[in-house]
């Protein structure tokens, strides 16, 4: 079904994974450090990545970054015992697309799995082609960002996100929507994923894009001579 990376040095947890989703029928490959993390991304790609950040041999913020340099396309689950907000924040600024806390339960993590990769599954299948926002051209089925001066490399989950927001260019789309669209419609605990993609969407697309916060509410998609 899809190519799964799990990296994670304990083998009960890391055994547990592997032997579950392959039973869901994904290919899995079960990663125990840092090293062989690196060597696994650069044999292919992958659909999804299942990292814990507390690795023996390399930090899991760096590693999460060179992982995101070369699996562009995968979503990034972090596992991690941090449950810091800065932690948390850390990790979706270092290319994570998603996080959840350990101990979680098995039932969840798989409902997130299923989750992310239903949805990259329309853009695989040729799904809605372009959606056009003034200069800007989301190709939903390439899952490219083009401007007029080239392609805006997008994380997997700030192109949903961006996705969803011009699908409601105008209006105002809700935190609670955002999240449940763009991620788990059972998502709990903390938006603050939402708000650094939002930041990220911002930094790279300000000069085509506006995009109006409404405090406590939610966000709107402008392009940059409305409002």
């Amino acid at each position: 079904m899809a190519r799964i990376v799990i990296v994670e040095d304990d083998d009960a947890i890391g055994g547990r994974l592997a032997e579950t989703l392959r039973a869901q029928g994904h290919d899995c490959d079960w990663c125990p450090d840092g090293a062989a993390a690196l060597v696994r991304a650069g044999q292919g790609p992958a659909e999804l990545v299942l990292l814990d950040l507390g690795l023996p041999d390399a930090d899991g913020f760096e590693l999460c970054r060179s992982l995101r340099e070369r699996l562009p396309g995968a979503v990034i689950v972090v596992l991690t015992a941090r449950i810091g907000e800065m932690d948390v924040i850390q990790g979706l600024e270092s290319g994570a697309d998603d996080y959840l806390t350990k101990p979680f339960r098995l039932a969840e993590l798989q409902a997130r799995i299923a989750a992310h990769l239903r949805r990259a599954e329309p853009a695989r299948e040729g799904g809605p082609g372009r959606i056009r926002h003034g200069s800007l051209v989301i190709d939903r089925t390439a899952r490219r960002c083009l401007t007029p001066t080239g392609e805006v490399k997008l994380r997997p989950k700030e192109f949903d996100l961006l996705v969803r927001l011009a699908a409601s260019a105008g209006r105002v789309v809700s935190r609670e929507d955002l999240m449940s669209d763009v991620w788990d419609e059972n998502w709990f605990g903390s938006t603050k994923t939402l708000d650094v993609h939002v930041a990220a969407l911002r930094h790279k697309l300000g000069e085509w894009v506006r995009i109006t916060t409404l405090r406590h509410f939610g966000y709107r998609l402008e392009s940059p001579g409305e409002g």
